[in-house]
C-alpha cells in the first residue's frame, strides 16, 4: 500500500547530477519524516505492520510503503478498533498533515546549493 503525490520544477541548474543528488537526499529526508509519522498512528497489536514501513528513493521518485497482506484493509477499514493514538488511514493523514513540512525538508539541500 502507498500514497502517492507528484511534485514537478524548472530550472536548467537542477537537472546537474549534483542537483539531482540533492533532490533525491531532499526527498528522501521528507519521506522518513513522512514515515516515522505515520509509525506513530499505524494500528499496533504485535508491530508486524509497523516494522514494515519503508521508504524509498529511485532518482526523483519515492515512495512509502507497508509491506504486509494486511496493510491496505487496515489502511480502509474505517469501523476497526485501535488502540489510542492508533488509526485506519495511517499513511494518508502524515501525508497530508506533514506536507508543508516535507515540502521544506526536500528544499533545504538544493536551497543550501542554489544560494552558494
Amino acid at each position: 500500500m502507498a500514497q502517492y503525490t507528484r511534485m514537478s520544477w524548472d530550472g536548467n541548474r537542477l537537472w546537474t547530477s549534483r542537483g539531482r543528488r540533492l533532490a533525491a537526499e531532499g526527498l528522501q529526508r521528507a519521506l522518513e519524516h513522512t514515515l516515522g509519522e505515520a509509525k506513530k498512528r499505524v494500528p499496533l497489536e504485535e508491530g508486524t505492520l509497523e516494522r514494515s514501513g519503508k521508504a524509498n528513493v529511485m532518482g526523483l521518485n519515492g515512495s512509502i510503503s507497508f509491506d504486509t497482506p494486511y496493510a491496505v484493509r487496515q489502511h480502509e477499514e474505517m469501523t476497526w478498533r485501535h488502540l489510542p493514538g492508533r488509526t485506519a488511514k495511517y499513511l494518508e493523514l502524515p501525508m497530508n498533515s506533514e506536507r508543508e513540512v516535507m515540502l521544506r525538508l526536500m528544499a533545504v539541500p538544493l536551497s543550501r546549493w542554489l544560494r552558494g
